[in-house]
């Protein structure tokens, strides 16, 4: 199965370009931010973030899987491509041009009213993120993995690099000389110097892209529009409804915690541990970048169903080795967020887990993508988005940032169960549960049993934890040799 060799090297390149970013941003800039900034400035950052997630699922609507469906069935590929640009263009200059109008209310609303600039630059990041989608998706599409990485990796250089100088260099020549950079900096900005840097870096890739944009033959159609919108519109049913569950406990957090006075500071936590779990959700994004358009060329394909089974189970046992890897390797990995944040390390494999579910509900999304079904996905989401909502109003108010990470668990392991069983109604799938159930298994003892040990001596720790995470991939070998004719 040669096209197994092709997708991990796929998967591999788009981690370049997807995880190689993220990482970074990890390595580099969750340290300094969590260094830097207290844990209320911290909670704000994470709750402004939040909102661009969000938004930028509302600004895509979809259209990017509409784009790899239509690229696939309609003959005429620039048609396909230029439409989508076109809706996309269209979208975020009217989005742009209404948050500069109303930045000032909007701003008020979310307790920001000192601050309307945030939302007025967060605003344009997440507008020019949405539209460069399709010139990416078109990357992705045209199989031209290598560009899709490099100008991601640039990005976020760039993003990087800007964030030194406005937290590290200028706050230096500022102490010394502030008549050098007076003109350019202001200490008083503080956290607004993290939107001003991807602001910057966001720009810099739409001019990197311009190539891609115009280097077409406009053949907008309405038709195709309309045809492409009633796909894609209920795929922003279940972004929506997806980005309530991945983001909403953090635009939550504040209104619900008891004690207003810690509310950001709880955001602030949960936001730096979240990140702890960048590994896991690092993985899921470069797999998704790199399996949907593949599952649509794979469509027609005699055995597809054998082949998308088989995806899912080694997806999970290296998700599961991904998450032994981080939590028996705690002790050294919780330093690349600040010390007053450890608190909240305990959140860490509850999050990692609630992130593998939400890779498995990816894998499952197939049943409703390739028959065209995607109404009733969008109704498995909004079950989800209802799940998460009232675990977090039910669990926030005395559980803190515990609770929301008890919520998003519980949410993605509901969607999973209910995903399954409306799917195999419509496309019915062969899924081993029970090896994937026995791998759980393994995985959680495992970590049970570490937990159980609880060994003081750091160096033995270290050697003990090392011998685990062997034993687990020794036994996936063991079992699953067959893989390796693949490649």
């Amino acid at each position: 199965m040669s096209q197994f060799k092709r997708l991990a090297g796929q998967t591999i390149i788009y981690g370049f370009g997807t995880v190689a970013p993220r990482l970074l941003n990890f390595l580099l800039l969750t340290p300094l931010y969590t260094r830097i900034f207290d844990k209320t400035e911290y909670g704000v950052f994470t709750e402004l973030y939040a909102y661009i997630v969000f938004l930028l699922v509302i600004l895509t609507y979809g259209m990017e899987t509409g784009f790899f469906r239509f690229a696939k069935s309609e003959k005429d590929f620039d048609k396909v491509y230029s439409t989508s640009i076109i809706s996309l263009f269209t979208t975020s200059f009217l989005f742009i041009i209404l948050s500069y109008i109303f930045s000032n209310n909007i701003a008020t609303a979310l307790d920001y009213s000192h601050n309307a600039e945030y939302i007025r630059w967060f605003c344009l990041i997440v507008s020019i993120d949405a539209f460069t989608s399709i010139p990416f998706a078109k990357l992705r599409y045209l199989g031209k993995a290598r560009k899709f990485g490099v100008l991601k990796i640039v990005n976020v250089v760039i993003n990087i690099g800007f964030n030194a100088i406005f937290f590290l260099v200028f706050p230096r020549i500022y102490s010394s000389n502030p008549d050098l950079v007076k003109y350019i900096y202001n200490p008083e900005m503080g956290v607004g110097y993290v939107f001003i840097a991807n602001l910057i870096a966001t720009v810099s890739t739409l001019i990197f892209l311009i190539p891609e944009i115009i280097n077409i033959k406009l053949k907008f159609e309405l038709d195709l529009l309309k045809r492409m919108l009633n796909y894609s519109l209920p795929l922003l049913v279940v972004g929506i409804a997806g980005t309530v569950n991945e983001v909403l406990d953090k635009i939550l957090m504040k209104h619900l915690v008891r004690d207003p006075s810690t509310a950001l500071e709880q955001v602030g936590i949960y936001g730096a541990n979240y990140k702890i779990a960048v590994l896991m959700t690092l993985f899921i994004q470069m797999f998704r970048y790199a399996v949907e358009p593949y599952f649509f060329s794979r469509m027609n394909d005699k055995n597809a169903k054998e082949q998308y089974a088989l995806i899912m189970k080694y997806f999970i046992i290296i998700g599961l080795f991904i998450f032994l890897g981080v939590v028996l390797f705690i002790d050294i990995i919780k330093y690349f967020i600040g010390v007053e944040f450890h608190s909240g390390l305990s959140i860490v494999p509850i999050v990692l887990l609630a992130n593998l579910f939400l890779g498995i509900l990816y894998n499952q999304s197939i049943w409703y993508k390739l028959t065209n079904l995607t109404k009733k996905g969008a109704f498995v989401a909004i079950i989800g988005a209802v799940i998460t909502i009232g675990l977090n109003i039910a669990l926030v108010p005395s559980m803190g940032y515990k609770g929301a990470a008890w919520a998003t668990f519980l949410c993605y392991f509901s969607m999973i169960i209910i995903s399954y069983f409306v799917g195999q109604a419509y496309y019915k799938m062969n899924y081993d549960i029970k090896t994937i159930t026995f791998y759980f298994i393994l995985s959680l003892g495992i970590y049970f049993i570490n937990n159980f040990l609880n060994i003081k001596n750091v160096v033995f720790q270290l050697i003990i934890n090392t011998a685990f995470l062997l034993v687990y991939v020794l036994i996936v070998i063991k079992k699953e040799k067959k893989i390796f004719k693949y490649f």
